[in-house]
């Protein structure tokens, strides 16, 4: 198959979107595919990423105002002229919010079947960021989506809340993990030293640093004794995390093999977003062999198996949060024993599983669009 990959963002980024895009261009070479990305240009001077599997078409791009760490794709001829010279079987729009319109559009224009995967929560950033606007992000969701032949869910949660809002044809699809790069036996004991010289339990966040994530209800973990808190990540956020956080150790991003030394070098992580479609992070700290707490809603319903691999807690719920890292705290076996579990219970998520489950998802929509044109 010829598929073009049209995504909201890519590396060098550092997002969910961005690795789930690099990760699906990655397998479908693997499978003998043969995948193009479009994908907005990056900020300049940054970095190149990691050695990209296939080629990639940059688009004009502007910073976000208010969040230039976030780029948005300017109109361009450059998005259909791609999809037309790289001849596509199949439009993959990964998180579709301005480039994939154009690009659900351009797969309309040229008869090109396409396949939506929705990845963040616009209704929810709208509350989080206009305190209003989320009917209109839901019928923003329903225009893009429901042209598209097929969407796919991350969670079960998110599945609901689309065929509730009236997208039709979606399916499940979840995301991999890296298990062999994400593994307990990464543990840093000198890293633990430099992060905890006390001893102390480390207590990890791992993620942007923004609004929408709620890091701030670390608060109240950050008051406990015997408690170091560590986060990282980076993002507008910071400068207030570091006065709301007091004590907390503060890494800046990492990535790779580098974020993966910091992850089972933890003791218990936490993710404190309620607007998670997925939540990639809890699925690298339970490869890493970390009991999670996380909010009772979104992705981690899914992944976060309560008194089993971590602890579910209330959203946007601070004293919850406390309490879950004094509960940990007080148990190491308990810590142990959800570890493990958290260990086994995605072992078989890598993303050859799910990237065969996306080829598959693929051949259904060309086989539909075959049976229609017959009839």
């Amino acid at each position: 198959m010829r598929v073009v990959i049209v995504t909201e963002s890519f590396p060098p980024d550092v997002n969910g979107v961005a690795h789930c895009a690099l990760q699906t261009a990655r397998h479908l070479v693997d499978r003998g595919h043969a995948p193009l990305v479009v994908a907005p240009a990056p900020v300049p001077g940054s970095k190149p990423g990691a050695d990209g599997p296939c080629p990639v078409v940059h688009v004009p791009s502007l910073p976000l105002p208010g969040y230039p760490q976030v780029r948005v794709a300017l109109p361009s001829r450059r998005l259909a002229a791609a999809l037309v010279e790289h001849r596509a079987d199949v439009v993959h729009l990964a998180g579709p919010f301005v480039l994939g319109v154009r690009g659900m559009a351009a797969a309309a224009r040229l008869g090109v079947p396409a396949v939506a995967v929705y990845q963040t929560d616009l209704a929810g950033y709208a509350r989080t960021y206009m305190g209003a606007g989320e009917a209109a992000a839901w019928r923003r969701i329903r225009s893009v989506h429901g042209a598209a032949d097929l969407t796919l869910a991350p969670s079960t949660a998110a599945l609901r809340d689309l065929e509730t809002h009236g997208v039709p044809r979606v399916e499940l699809w979840p995301r991999g993990v890296d298990t062999e790069r994400f593994r307990p036996d990464r543990r840093d004991e000198a890293l633990r030293r430099e992060l905890a010289p006390n001893g102390e339990l480390i207590v990890g966040y791992v993620g942007r640093l923004a609004p929408e994530k709620q890091v701030e209800l670390l608060a109240g973990a950050c008051g406990l004794e015997g408690v170091r808190v560590v986060v990282v990540g980076d993002g507008p956020s910071r400068p207030g995390l570091e006065q709301a956080l007091p004590g907390a150790v503060f890494l800046g991003r990492r990535t790779g093999d580098d974020l993966a030394r910091v992850f089972p070098s933890l003791d218990v992580f936490v993710h404190t977003g309620p607007f998670e479609t997925f939540c990639q992070t809890v699925q690298e700290a339970m490869a890493s062999g970390l009991p999670v707490v996380a909010p009772a809603a979104g992705g981690p319903l899914d992944l976060v198996a309560h008194g089993h691999t971590g602890l579910l807690v209330p959203p946007r719920d601070v004293t919850a949060v406390r309490q879950a890292v004094r509960a940990l705290a007080a148990g190491p076996a308990l810590r142990a024993a959800f570890g493990t579990a958290g260990r086994a219970t995605v072992e078989g998520r890598t993303w050859a599983a799910v990237g065969d489950q996306l080829i598959g998802h693929y051949a259904s929509v060309l086989a539909g669009r075959r049976t229609a044109v017959a009839a």
